[in-house]
């Protein structure tokens, strides 16, 4: 057989998205697998499959540990497509230390504490080593007394703010390159979010941690969470904000394996205090992947101030069906997470009817995600985008993004 026929067979699945949908959940689901306990010979999956499962390891920032953990060599270029991104991963770690660095002596000087969030914390506590872990920007926490000193300290470091959300300000290079098109790479522009409350949309209702939580005992400088409690707490609301929009990552559930176990009871008794209704489909799903990482009697805690209808859905979900590889755009995701009856109706009637800041975000998207340009999704009015969803099924942008360029990449 021709290379030409062997790269049309590759490409066939393209004009059947269910079957690139079943490729995407069948990989998604055994790359989780071998990331917990790693098998001792390679799935027999076609070279669509193969394609696809690197689209799935760069959209759940998983490749890194891969290269690190996997016993079979798979078919030809994978292993080498692993090692690859492990390097940028790691080129780019060493970066972001840099420009960390460069903030923190900024605040240091000018007596303004900071929390670096996430990734950065992880990477601090020694979770990770550099090339497991990517990190797309530094998140970066501080009072709101201090947010314009601190947005003048990164604009002096070669920044501008680009967008403003009600989570944060966002800052990219003052001279912007194009990302390359797939997975990590070390040459990527840097981005910081800066952040002065910690929040997520569930679907509509803010949910937060307290800022005090976040930043005690904080000093000028770069600190770390003020406590292991609230370092949990805001993994699993930033989970849960990500499961809302079905865009959640399977390194996600490892940072909150990682981290939770090594929890005390007194860290979980706390933070049930909080009165953490959001918590549990997070940790649901990263017990089925990972086992057990709360005590029970705290998990049964977290049943009872978790909604009914959120505790019933998140018992039956796997991670395909709330991350980038749910291949559909959902009419109404996240409806679950609606507490009250008035609040799903607003939240519906905002799908239907998007207001103008829904609608402002729309555009501003078209000119910084290369994938929205790639179909007319993004493009369409609401009127023919609801009569779309009545008639067919629609692609997610960002995930047919992902899959077309791992297809692209030479053999």
């Amino acid at each position: 057989m021709s290379a030409t026929t062997d790269h049309a067979d590759t490409l066939a699945p393209l004009a059947r998205p269910t079957l690139v949908q079943a490729a995407l959940c069948s990989t998604t689901e055994r790359l989780a697998a071998e990331l917990i306990a790693p098998a001792s010979s390679p799935p027999e999956w076609s070279e669509f499959e193969w394609r696809a499962a690197r689209a799935v390891a760069a959209m759940h920032g998983i490749s890194g540990l891969l290269a690190g953990r996997l016993r079979w060599q798979g078919a030809p270029g994978w292993q080498e497509f692993l090692f690859t991104q492990r390097e940028h991963i790691a080129r780019r770690h060493a970066r972001l230390q840099n420009l960390l660095g460069q903030i923190d002596q900024e605040l240091r000087r000018r007596q303004v504490p900071g929390v670096a969030l996430k990734g950065a914390a992880l990477h601090a506590e020694g979770f990770y080593e550099a090339g497991d872990r990517p990190m797309g920007d530094i998140d970066l926490l501080v009072d709101p007394a201090h947010a314009e000193l601190v947005a003048h300290v990164l604009v002096g470091l070669g920044f501008r703010c680009s967008s403003r959300t009600f989570k944060q300000d966002v800052f990219v290079a003052q001279h912007e390159t194009p990302p390359r098109p797939f997975g990590e790479h070390a040459d990527n522009d840097m981005k910081v979010e800066l952040h002065t409350r910690i929040v997520e949309a569930l679907p509509l209702r803010l949910a937060g941690i307290s800022q005090h939580e976040l930043m005690r005992d904080a000093r000028p400088g770069l600190n770390p969470y003020g406590s292991r409690v609230a370092f949990v707490a805001h993994l699993l609301l930033h989970a849960a904000g990500a499961m809302v929009f079905r865009s959640l990552r399977l390194i996600q559930l490892h940072d909150i394996a990682l981290l939770g176990t090594r929890a005390t009871q007194r860290d979980w008794q706390e933070m049930l205090t909080w009165d953490p209704w959001w918590a549990l489909p997070p940790l649901i799903l990263a017990e089925r992947y990972y086992g057990p990482i709360v005590p029970r009697a705290v998990l049964a805690s977290l049943h009872k101030c978790c909604p009914p209808a959120l505790r019933w859905v998140s018992s039956r979900r796997v991670l395909s069906d709330v991350s980038l590889s749910h291949l559909w755009v959902s009419v109404f995701p996240g409806l679950e997470w609606a507490r009250t009856p008035l609040e799903a109706l607003r939240y519906t009637a905002g799908r239907v009817v998007p207001s103008a800041r829904v609608r402002s975000e729309r555009r501003s998207q078209l000119d910084t995600e290369p994938s929205l340009a790639e179909g007319d999704w993004a493009r369409l009015s609401q009127g023919r985008r609801i009569l779309r969803f009545l008639t067919s099924r629609t692609p997610q942008p960002w995930t047919m993004h992902n899959v077309r360029a791992a297809l692209a990449q030479r053999p």
